[in-house]
Formats: structure tokens, sequence, C-alpha cells
């Protein structure tokens, strides 16, 4: 049985099956039933241990989504936890009691998507978990064009061969974080469509007629991306000034061929998805409803996601799992709980706990809350191996962590050269060197004798393992796959010697 699910049956038999990742939290209860405790799945299932009945509190990669297993709609999850921005309505809350479809649209822009998109895909899953449809659209007709919203300048066009590599490369991004497996405790596998396959069939005097009709020019420029656009010097092009109508269509052609009722976006999507919503008054009389969610940012304004290297991407082949802990890790504490509340699954009551430890207790330990944040964050991203993967390399970089039993593997060392300093040195001239002698000559140590005393003293590490022979010397068996070697000298000081031939 795939991912995590829960069988309604008397207390005492309660039965919790779990394939891919371990039970990490112990589940805690009475004979009786009256102890209340919650287990914690390594995928973000939440349960409480009732008197007599067993209640979903959350679930998202789980295998029991239950709708009747939840007191609260997903509507007034999300509005807990921040994550709802504006409606079209309070019906949309009415709309939600009931099994909905929701999509959310994903431009092809790079060949992966990054984290600023990740919160569309926590918003769908949170809707998953509560046996609503996730539909998720890929523009591969969109992408062509490029949406204007919350750019100053024009993006520039891509050409078919990379929008295609694009698409593929940003669909295992959906794979890895939304539940594909079907069965009766998933009932909702998401759909993947690509609006290429209906606007890319279209004529375009045909979609002029059917589409451009009922769209008027003036609603088209009060659009807030439209007129921030038309002020600068560049101002717009027809081409980006027509992507709401295609958008809007998009939400037309889902509604009446896939039932899709609800759009969701972040916050400034608000006028394309009014305008699929308009749209689809005029052309079928329907009455579809949207939802936008907070876009990612620190909390002085400044667009979260951008690191000194660039993008936060998902893809590993585009970001490591250990880079992307790394960005998470380094969160200011300004903004870790709110992170915590978007981007985890954790309960609410879970993370208000931990924040009152950190406003008022002494006992709290400086950068908890980050170390969990970048956890389940990079679990949820790139899995149990990837969160072991990531601490691997953080205990191998971190002034003081010489964990002797950590495996510094070709993988670990390869990661760790743009972390802390690195030297290349031939290895022939490494192999006949004594250690004092190689500590100085890479600059690690100032002299011999200084090294002498850490090596006497038990501060001089290779690989992580202590040297306690003063006459020590380079072997091939210290070179990890024949070409790294990291030495460590106290806890502050480590340097990745690279062998070449």
């Amino acid at each position: 049985m795939a991912g995590h699910s829960l069988t309604f049956v008397p207390l005492q038999q309660l039965r919790i099956w779990y394939t891919r990742n371990n039970l990490y939290t112990a589940l805690s209860f009475a004979k009786h039933g009256v102890f209340v405790r919650y287990v914690k799945l390594s995928n973000f299932a939440y349960f409480r241990i009732g008197k007599r009945s067993v209640h979903q509190l959350h679930c998202c990669k789980s295998g029991g989504a239950s709708q009747a297993a939840s007191k609260k709609t997903v509507i007034q999850v999300l509005r807990e936890r921040g994550l709802l921005d504006q409606t079209t309505g309070p019906e949309v809350e009415k709309l939600c009691q009931k099994p909905v479809r929701i999509y959310v649209g994903f431009d092809p822009t790079a060949e992966s998507l990054h984290i600023g998109n990740l919160l569309g895909i926590v918003i769908l899953r949170w809707f998953q978990a509560h046996g609503h449809q996730p539909v998720v659209l890929l523009g591969g007709a969109t992408g062509k064009i490029g949406d204007p919203s919350g750019k100053s300048a024009e993006r520039p066009l891509l050409d078919d061969e990379t929008i295609a590599k694009n698409l593929q490369g940003i669909k295992r991004n959906f794979e890895q974080i939304l539940v594909f497996s079907h069965d009766s405790f998933n009932p909702v596998e998401p759909i993947i469509l690509n609006n290429d396959d209906w606007l890319g069939k279209m004529g375009f005097l045909e979609f002029l007629r059917d589409v451009g009709k009922y769209t008027r020019v003036g609603t088209m420029l009060g659009k807030e991306s439209v007129r921030n656009r038309m002020n600068n010097e560049e101002g717009i092009s027809f081409t980006e000034f027509s992507y709401q109508l295609l958008q809007a269509y998009d939400f037309v052609h889902l509604h009446k061929h896939y039932g899709v009722d609800l759009q969701a976006g972040g916050s400034d999507q608000w006028g394309n998805i009014v305008a699929g919503k308009d749209l689809a008054r005029r052309l079928l009389g329907a009455n579809l409803h949207g939802l936008t969610f907070p876009l990612l940012t620190s909390s002085d304004g400044r667009k979260f996601g951008k690191s000194e290297k660039g993008a936060i991407w998902l893809s590993p082949e585009k970001l490591s799992p250990f880079e992307f802990y790394q960005f998470l890790y380094q969160t200011s504490d300004a903004d870790v709980i709110r992170l915590l509340k978007y981007l985890t699954f954790l309960p609410l009551s879970e993370i208000g706990e931990l924040e009152l430890s950190m406003k008022n207790s002494s006992f709290y330990k400086p950068n908890t809350a980050q170390k969990l944040l970048a956890e389940e964050v990079t679990r949820l991203v790139h899995g149990d191996e990837g969160v072991k993967f990531a601490q691997r390399v953080t205990s191998a970089s971190s002034p003081g962590r010489l964990v002797e039993e950590s495996i510094l593997d070709f993988d670990t060392l390869r990661q760790l050269k743009d972390e802390i300093p690195s030297k290349e040195i031939r290895k022939e001239h490494l192999l006949k060197k004594s250690l004092i002698e190689v500590l100085v000559e890479c600059g690690i140590m100032k002299s011999k004798s200084e090294a002498k005393r850490f090596i006497i003293n038990g501060g001089c590490y290779i690989n992580n393992r202590r040297v306690e022979e003063l006459d020590r010397s380079i072997g091939q068996e210290d070179l990890v796959e024949n070409s790294m070697l990291l030495l460590g000298i106290g806890k502050k000081q480590k340097i990745l010697l690279v062998a070449v031939e």
C-alpha cells in the first residue's frame, strides 16, 4: 500500500501502515483511549487519538485523506496558516465543503520550478489532503508568450525545443510532492494537463472571434501588471498584453472539459483569475471561483528565494539538496515561523509552541526552528534521502562537527568543495609527504611545530578521523574515490585537498 493510511477501527485495534518513510514520533495512548497525543509521519500525516475515534487533523502525502475525518474545511486551514490572500467571495468556502477540482498554472520558464513556485504546489497538496482533486496546468502555450505579472521587462521568448525540455523537467517536481498513488485511501490522484493541447490548435482569427469579442480593452488596461508596464519606458508588447486572455480562456476550457470550478494563484495573479471568471460568465454563463495566496517574501518585503548563487531551484540537478537545505537553514528569526506555516504541514499548535519558546524561553537552542524548517521542506522536495545527504554534508562542513562516524563519500566531498577552502595538489607529490608537511604546505598550519602540537593534543583529523601518530603520512587509502581528502584542525578549520594527476 503506497503512502500512509489509517483504518477506522476500535481504538484497541488501531492499525497504522507506512512504507517509504519511517514513523519517527512514537504513538502514545492509554489502554482505554483517554490519553491524547498526535502521531507524526515523515510525510506529514498528523492524527489525534481520541476517546472513541481517530480524528485526522491534517493529511498530505498520507493515504487516508478523508473529508469526513477532518473537522475543518481546506479554506479554514489555509486561512489559519496565513495562506489565503483573496477569494472571489464567501461562496468559495461553501464550494469547498464538497469535493472540487482546483487548478494552478505553471509556465515552463526553466528546467525546474523554484521555491517561489513551491507554495502553489503546497496549496494543491492541502486541497488533495481534504479530498479535492488537484489539476496542474503546464503552460506549454502560455510559456511561449510570457506572463507580464510582476515583471518590469519583457521575458525572452523560448523556442519549442527549450519549452519541451522545461516541461519534462518541472513534471518531476510535481511527482515528488503531490500524491500520484490511487487506492481507496487516496481517491483523488492529480491531473496534469498542458494548455498547448487546446491553445496550440486554436487559430488567431478563431481566438479573436470566440474569446477577444467578450473581453473589454478597458478592463485589460486596468490590470495592475499592465499599468505598471505601460508606465515604464519599455512599455508592454501586444504579445504580453494578450497573456491574460490566454489564461482566462484556460479557466473556461478547464471548466467546460474537466469540471474545474476553482483556480488558485499567487497574489499577483488576481487580475488573471478574475478575467477568467468573467470570461466564463460571458461565454458559458458559469459562476467560477478563485483564490490567491501570498507571494513568498522576507519580512523586509524582498522576494524570498534568491541566494548569492541565484534562484533556489526544486530539482536536484539545478541545486543540490544540501544547498537547498542550507538556504532554508539560514532563514532569519523574523521569517522562520511564517515559513513553517506556509511551507510545512506541521500542526499550528507545534509551530505555536516553538514560537513561544523562541520568544520567552532561555532554554531555546538557537536555530532550532530553522533546522526544523530546513528538514521538513527538504524532505518535502527531495525526500528522506535528500535530507540525509544534506545533513551529512552539513555535518562534514560545520566547524567543530568532527563526527567520526559521519560518512565522507565522493558526493559529500564534491559538495563541500564550494563550501569550505579547497586546494588542488599533485597526487604524486601528496602521497610522498608527511601529514605535518602537508598541513603547512596547504596553509592550514603556519609551521611544523604548530602542526605537531595539534596532533599531540588530538586536534588533527583526516576525513573526520582523529590522527594520533606524529609520523603519519598521507596514503592512497586516505583518498576518497582516489581523488579527495578532508583535513581538519581543531573546531574551526577545514580544507579539502583535491588530488590531480
